[in-house]
């Protein structure tokens, strides 16, 4: 193998473009886009979260689809040897709250100047404005041929990596063509959905708090009696439903079955306090100002936007005077409190979602090489797979790990 085809300007193409022009082949990298690494650009704000700092095994369980797949990936590059070659290609780098590990310079553009700086040292030759249209395969469907560009020019080449991404944030080029290069191919794509994406709620009362962020909340998300999700942090109430990084974390667990039914869902709004504590707490407050309404004690207990909604739901009548309030009454107020109730009915939209759930069957790609199981010569790498992670530089790593699988692998060929 001498010449290598790579499909897709992105995280995973460009990495496997540095790796595989390393190994001394002859890489050719094409994208559709004006410009290489429109998505790493926005990504983290535009401060870049390339990669996370755990041990290893958190990368693993930080993996929500098919973790064990990406084994020898993750064990071949780790994350330490993606923040060694971004430290090597000149990029100095800061890890932050969470392991995220950002460019000291909170630009992601560093990332990319890095990448595109080595791609030029290696006389990788990139064709942008370059949209690929077949992915050409010989007369028996089993190996490949080379690529057609929409333009009608064929490239004969060994080995096509198809590195184009998901389907998600489709302002940077996003058009799934990945998915339908590797059908053509023979290949299975499972379900695709947004992940990473704001969540869709039921009730008029969530738009009605807007702009108001939480931190330190317990959110729950269960179908039934099925709880689906569990976890503590932080989010923001929007015009819609809820965003932030409990909401998204969430929604790559409970996308698939919300496809299928709306979801229930409590957040304990005091998860420091047990229910015991709480009552206390509003029994001194009823001591300090017996003969207050009710509502005048809630400024110290909750942000101003939270407070008309929760004393709707909590049932106490919010001019009654404290020391009028009943057991039974305070009772049944600390336990929306501690479960806040409201549903969720579908996430938004793959505009504003940082990933893409689904995509190549990784049972047809072998998980030591990334090639394809059904065509010889055929490599996939990052997001079109159907691998995903949570927030926290774990999607970035898989397309930088997986891209290095590729790239040993055709160098070896």
């Amino acid at each position: 193998m001498t010449k290598v085809l790579i499909i897709g300007g992105g995280a995973a193409g460009m990495a496997a473009a540095v790796f595989t022009a390393e190994a001394g082949l002859k890489v050719h990298l094409y994208e559709q886009n004006e410009k290489l690494g429109k998505k790493i650009f926005i990504t983290g704000k535009g401060r870049c979260n390339f990669t996370n700092a755990c041990e290893i095994e958190g990368l693993f369980s930080s993996v929500v689809t098919n973790s064990k797949f990406l084994y020898s990936s993750f064990y071949g590059f780790t994350n330490q040897q993606t923040i060694e070659l971004f430290e090597k290609l000149g990029v100095k780098t800061k890890v932050e709250r969470g392991d995220r590990a950002f460019p000291a310079s909170d630009h992601s553009s560093d990332i990319i100047r890095a990448l595109e700086r080595r791609l030029k040292e290696l006389d990788v030759k990139v064709h942008l404005n370059s949209k690929v249209e077949k992915v050409l395969l010989d007369e028996s469907g089993t190996s490949v041929k080379g690529i057609r560009l929409d333009k009608g020019v064929v490239q004969e080449g060994d080995a096509v990596l198809i590195a184009t991404g998901g389907f998600s944030y489709q302002t940077t080029g996003a058009t799934g063509d990945g998915y339908r290069f590797a059908r053509e191919a023979g290949h299975t794509v499972t379900d695709i959905r947004p992940a990473l994406v704001p969540l869709v709620t039921g009730e008029d009362y969530i738009p009605r708090m807007q702009g108001l962020a939480l931190k330190n909340v317990n959110l729950i998300i269960r179908n039934g009696k099925k709880k689906l999700f569990d976890e503590f942090g932080e989010m923001l109430f929007t015009h819609f439903g809820i965003s932030g990084p409990l909401a998204l974390k969430a929604s790559s667990y409970i996308a698939k079955t919300l496809e299928k039914t709306d979801l229930q869902a409590v957040l304990d709004l005091k998860p420091a306090l047990s229910k015991e504590q709480l009552s206390a707490r509003l029994v001194r407050e009823f001591e300090d100002a017996p003969n207050k309404q009710f509502r005048n004690i809630m400024p110290n207990l909750f942000p101003s936007k939270l407070i008309p909604v929760i004393l709707e739901l909590g049932g106490i009548d919010p001019y009654l005077v404290n020391n009028e309030v009943t057991r039974e009454q305070r009772e049944h107020f600390v336990e929306v409190v501690k479960a806040f109730p409201f549903s969720i009915v579908g996430t938004r939209g793959y505009n504003e979602a940082i990933i893409t759930q689904g995509g190549v069957k990784v049972k047809e790609v072998n998980p030591s090489t990334m090639e394809s199981r059904l065509v010889s010569g055929l490599y996939f790498a990052g997001e079109v797979m159907d691998l995903d992670a949570v927030t926290g530089g774990f999607n970035l790593q898989i397309a930088w790990s997986t891209a290095h699988t590729a790239a040993m692998a055709m160098a070896e060929q």
